[in-house]
């Protein structure tokens, strides 16, 4: 089956460019698209497709909220936040709402199209040097009561295995870091994002904020 793809953007031609390089890719379609967050949520809900392409700034409900209450839905579809570096402040909290992945407007098409298969099968996209910069300048707050308590648990492989899921290494990757079959990575990261009660993403921002990275 193809993977369903609703697209959020306020400016047609951006929609029309992504449509046509997502669809180029027989592995999945577009099945709606939405000028403002209010329509995608209402889309979100009678297409249910399995990742939703959205920007942040747009007229009317912005990305960011529309987001978060997509993330409040019982069986929410992976969000991918498309959005300007430097711009759009907001991203930060996009990623602790829920969304799934970030990636630049200027991303090549046939990254776009990775990106949107890895998210659909639960990895990770982080644009690499630029979120990393993103993350590291809004995760300065440092950690909190909640976060240690959420931490407490993990074992010392789970650790290792958050450090490279928090430099957005996919599976295969850090099974080949830690020597590990990828699918005994999966397990752990399975194990480790129950315990934290989060995304991979958003792991990735409560290493940042607990300081895991400078260990």
């Amino acid at each position: 089956m193809s993977i369903a793809v609703l697209l959020v953007d306020d400016e047609e031609l951006v929609r029309v460019g992504i449509k046509t390089t997502l669809e180029a890719d027989p592995d999945m379609s577009v099945v709606a698209e939405a000028a403002d967050g209010a329509a995608a949520l209402s889309l979100v809900l009678s297409h249910q497709p399995d990742v939703v392409v959205m920007d942040i700034r747009m007229r009317g409900m912005d990305g960011l909220t529309a987001t978060r209450r997509i993330s409040d839905l019982p069986r929410p579809p992976k969000v991918v936040v498309l959005t300007t570096f430097d711009v759009d402040e907001y991203v930060y909290d996009a990623l602790r709402a829920g969304a799934a992945g970030f990636l630049l407007k200027d991303t090549p098409p046939r990254d776009l199209a990775r990106a949107v298969k890895l998210i659909h099968h639960g990895e990770a996209m982080l644009a690499p040097s630029v979120t990393r910069r993103l993350i590291t300048k809004f995760a300065r707050r440092g950690p909190t009561a909640e976060s240690r308590d959420r931490i407490a648990g993990l074992t010392d492989r789970e650790r290792a295995v958050w450090r490279l899921v928090s430099q957005g290494l996919s599976n295969a990757e850090i099974g080949s870091a830690l020597h590990l079959a990828e699918a005994t990575v999966k397990t752990h990261v399975r194990g480790l994002l129950t315990k934290l009660d989060c995304n991979r993403v958003q792991a990735a921002v409560l290493a940042h904020e607990v300081g895991l990275l400078d260990e």
